[in-house]
């Protein structure tokens, strides 16, 4: 019958690929064929509990051998050398290769970029591969990661297999604009996502794609052109476009001198002086900009330069901008203050 043919053919094939199911089978075959011979050997102390059964089988299979039990008569000391000892050792080899085997692919696959991180949250993702460049970004990525945040995913076209792996997992794909990558990155539960592609036209598709598969990802990305980042700022107000600052800062550094080296310590992580921001939960009571300024100061040592209100960034707040909660502070400090340690209830107390 086609159905019984089906189905031996199924059977032939697991056997033959040795695949989980095959080995199953066997086991179960050979753990209850060994029960019936040692119950047909009147061996009661090995059959009589099915946990000291389960027990003996075990330790006789991986050849560890306590020696508390052990078959009493000759028949059944002939069974265990014949069948058991040599069916359950080659069962638990074969089990354990297969285990190896697996493991050992399951991370071939992931270097290779073949991994699947869709349950990820929390984590960033980096779209694009520039030598030199991205490498740089995953490390600083990095070397800012938390202890309990999951490392970050690159998605990247054409790399056989990860570059970067001290620093992030790996997603390979044929071209940046595909959904399918991200969703196996792990898009919709990302926190941010930095999108640098090979030239402009790739980033915006990029950022096109991300844009509809993240809802509630922070999306900064790289554009070379300075008019493309300023038309995305226009019209994706979602996405943080970064254009390049090198003209801005060599004019700036020539008439007020070392204007650079002030803006790399501010974007530096290993930098003393690094700017970080901070979100401010909603507020029970509105708060003056300026008595939040001196508490950050007193209570936690940190600067703070500006706030980002209703869409606008303000570098020098006057000190009664009042803050109702939903802005986003922007402060100088040697490390990343954590919000929980914020009283925002006694921001107003300032002496």
């Amino acid at each position: 019958m086609p159905f019984i043919a089906s189905l031996l053919r199924r059977v032939y094939l697991s056997l033959g690929e040795l695949a989980w199911s095959a080995l199953f089978l066997i086991l179960v075959i050979h753990l209850v064929a060994s029960y019936l011979l040692f119950l047909l050997a009147g061996e009661g102390d090995l059959v009589g509990n099915p946990v000291d059964f389960l027990y003996y089988y075990m330790v006789t299979a991986t050849t560890v051998g306590y020696g508390d039990l052990s078959p009493k008569s000759g028949l059944g000391r002939i069974m265990t050398v014949l069948f058991v000892l040599p069916g359950g050792i080659a069962i638990f080899t074969a089990v354990l290769g297969k285990l190896l085997t697996t493991i050992g692919t399951i991370w071939r696959n992931r270097m290779r970029g073949l991994g699947d991180y869709s349950e990820r949250t929390g984590h960033i993702i980096v779209l694009g591969w520039q030598e030199g460049q991205t490498y740089q970004t995953l490390r600083l990525l990095h070397a800012e990661r938390q202890a309990n945040e999951p490392m970050s995913v690159l998605v990247a076209k054409d790399l056989p297999e990860n570059p970067a792996s001290n620093y992030a997992d790996y997603i390979r794909t044929e071209r940046l604009a595909d959904a399918d990558a991200l969703v196996r990155a792990g898009v919709a539960q990302a926190r941010a996502i930095i999108a640098r592609g090979a030239n402009d036209d790739e980033t915006l598709a990029a950022v096109l794609i991300a844009e509809d598969h993240a809802p509630n990802a922070h999306i900064v990305a790289y554009f070379a052109d300075d008019r493309t980042a300023q038309m995305v700022k226009q019209r994706r107000p979602r996405v943080e476009a970064v254009g390049s600052l090198a003209e801005e800062l060599l004019s700036r550094s020539a008439r007020d001198p070392g204007s650079s080296e002030i803006a790399a310590r501010l974007l530096s992580a290993a930098s003393t002086d690094t700017a970080f921001s901070l979100a401010v939960p909603p507020l029970q009571m509105p708060l003056l900009y300026g008595d939040v300024f001196l508490r950050l100061k007193r209570q936690h040592n940190v600067t703070l330069v500006g706030m980002l209100s209703q869409g606008m960034t303000d570098l020098n707040c006057r000190d009664e901008t009042l803050m109702r909660g939903g802005e986003t502070l922007y402060y100088i400090s040697g490390m990343r203050l954590d919000p929980a340690a914020i009283a925002w209830a006694r921001m107003g107390e300032v002496s």
